[in-house]
């Protein structure tokens, strides 16, 4: 397997970790307390003036949302498509309020696929779930977590979007708490003894950071950098491998998707590039599949493709 099939991409993790904040703790606070205090109805009423504003001057989202929109529809994107996709994002993250607070009487939460869960639950040993930015990671972390459905932690770097995630994460200092950090020396070590207690680890596998390698996959009909810590974690620790994903239904309705990916990675130490590439095209498809499902449910609004 040639050098380009894994390869270091800091330029493209430059490209969505630079990109400036949209927001301030001020309004990120104002919408919470209407939010909490007069409702959920006049918060969503201030989603549509707050999405419009977004659209406007986030440039570079815009940008991405209309490229986006235009491979996944395979047709031209209007500016009312580009508001559909910023108002279903915005929309998440106000549920996010209620979902870290415990409020999940507000929502219809549909499970699927969840006896692939269940039989890992048995089993007392755990296994690492594999989403991506895809609708609302939030809905599976605070059922995991507040309702003891399963014992969840999550491998997730915070330094993104530091407003929103030190904002969120204040309301509920125990679902911040699970979070296991990526880049420290004892990170293996961590998810290893985690795996070992019987616990979920809840891992991103769409998204580009810096200093990591990656494998170029057919993603909605063009090439796309997947980034490969996931498959190679999962083949450290011999674990199962469950896919899941959050999808947002509008209004007040969630479904979320578990599917069996694999009962254990193992790489050929010869064929390393190659089976790493086989199995991160599957993850790429059924990312596909699910995308096709929801499509404005896609947060990832940096060039993907690039």
């Amino acid at each position: 397997m040639t050098s380009d099939v894994l390869e270091t991409k800091d330029s493209e993790a430059a490209r969505w970790t630079g990109l400036p904040e949209r927001g301030s703790l001020t309004s990120l606070r104002s919408l919470a307390w209407i939010a909490m205090h007069i409702g959920r109805w006049a918060a969503r009423l201030l989603l549509y003036p707050i999405t419009f504003y977004f659209v406007v001057t986030a440039g570079a989202a815009r940008r991405t949302s209309y490229e986006y929109l235009k491979q996944i529809r395979g047709c031209s994107a209007h500016w009312w498509h580009v508001f559909r996709h910023f108002h279903c994002f915005a929309a998440t993250i106000l549920d996010r309020v209620y979902l870290l607070r415990g409020e999940f009487q507000r929502f219809d939460v549909k499970l699927h696929g969840k006896e692939a869960l269940h039989h890992r639950m048995e089993s007392g040993k755990g296994c690492i779930l594999l989403g991506s930015h895809l609708g609302s990671f939030e809905v599976l972390r605070a059922l995991g977590v507040m309702q003891r459905n399963f014992p969840l932690k999550v491998l997730m770097d915070a330094t993104h979007n530091q407003n929103i995630t030190g904002f969120l994460d204040a309301l509920n200092p125990v679902i911040a708490g699970t979070v296991i950090a990526p880049d420290r020396a004892d990170t293996l070590l961590t998810v290893r003894e985690s795996l070992d207690a019987g616990f979920f680890v809840g891992t991103l596998g769409d998204r580009v950071s810096s200093d990591v390698k990656t494998s170029r996959c057919q993603f909605l009909g063009r090439p796309a950098a997947f980034p490969v810590g996931p498959i190679v974690l999962a083949a450290m620790t011999r674990c199962p491998v469950i896919l899941f994903y959050g999808l947002y239904r509008g209004k007040n309705r969630y479904e979320i998707y578990f599917e069996h990916f694999a009962d254990e990675i193992t790489l050929n130490r010869d064929r390393r590039a190659e089976e790493i590439q086989l199995w991160m095209q599957r993850y790429a498809e059924r990312l596909e599949h699910y995308t096709r499902l929801a499509p404005y449910n896609w947060f990832n609004f940096y060039p993907f493709w690039d």
